[in-house]
């Protein structure tokens, strides 16, 4: 079999069949073209065309001494129209700080964006002094609020659980971040509560599972702190400092513990951007 030299082009590695986009991280999979943005930029086609996109946003921070962080928005869509020759701006979001004061809140964590397309931040814990976990594309984890139990903060996903305190100086359950595919878990005393877990994607070739709450934080003596949402979220601290969520998963950061002082919540993990386009 014989081909012309446009024949050849065309199939080789200079002439793609496809957008022959620029920006962020190129990577080929089977049959695509991945662009994948750890932090901001500029994705720009060369010509006109439709892709796919996954778009996270940073995770919000654990409390000090109190509930995880929420995950970050996750939004994934297929068929988004690009023209050739036009920069999108990409702007990945940063993951919010952990509560670094004695029962201070976690940070919520900053937007994603990808042109038009927006995922909102993760909602931070709530911490020992004001309870209640923050909103965002999940919510943040309940900590401690005097003789009742506090809330979660409400998402555009999932909500954070709910954390509990039977009595002063009784023992204390703080709860975890929502994830992208499930609510934050409720503490029941003496236990934290779980992360709620994130959600896969394979839009870079390999399953990967991104935006995972935060669990969170305990104490030493009979608490134990329960694990992080799959996808990125911190480990509550088990009378000790929270972890931080992964980098470029959106997952929430853990809540601090206590033991007998007060331990500073984990930083939510970064966003990330992803698009690929057939070739």
């Amino acid at each position: 079999m014989s081909f012309t030299v446009n024949q050849l082009i065309g199939f080789g590695a200079v002439g793609r069949l496809g957008l022959d986009a620029t920006g962020g991280t190129i990577t080929d999979i089977i049959g695509y073209r991945v662009h994948t943005f750890a932090t901001s930029g500029t994705f720009t086609p060369a010509i006109s065309g439709t892709v796919e996109y996954l778009v996270i946003a940073g995770g919000g921070g654990g409390a000090n001494l109190g509930g995880g962080g929420g995950a970050g928005g996750y939004r994934t869509a297929a068929g988004f129209s690009v023209t050739g020759g036009v920069g999108l701006i990409v702007t990945v979001g940063a993951g919010g700080a952990g509560g670094a004061s004695a029962g201070a809140n976690g940070t919520i964590g900053s937007n994603t964006v990808f042109d038009s397309i927006t995922s909102t931040r993760g909602g931070g814990g709530g911490g020992n002094n004001t309870g209640n976990g923050l909103a965002g594309g999940s919510g943040g984890g309940g900590g401690l609020d005097g003789a009742g139990g506090a809330t979660g903060g409400t998402g555009t996903q999932n909500a954070g659980g709910t954390g509990s305190n039977t009595a002063a100086g009784a023992p204390y359950a703080t709860a975890g971040g929502g994830g992208a595919g499930a609510v934050g878990g409720n503490g029941v005393n003496p236990n934290s509560g779980a992360g709620g877990v994130g959600v896969a994607s394979s839009i870079n070739g390999t399953s990967v599972t991104y935006a995972g709450g935060g669990s969170g934080g305990a104490r030493t003596g009979g608490g134990v702190a329960t694990a992080p949402g799959a996808g990125g979220g911190g480990a509550g601290g088990l009378g000790a400092v929270g972890s931080a969520g992964t980098a470029n998963t959106g997952g929430g950061g853990g809540g601090g513990g206590w033991d007998p002082t007060y331990y500073n919540g984990g930083a939510g993990g970064s966003g990330i951007v992803i698009i690929r386009y057939a070739v």
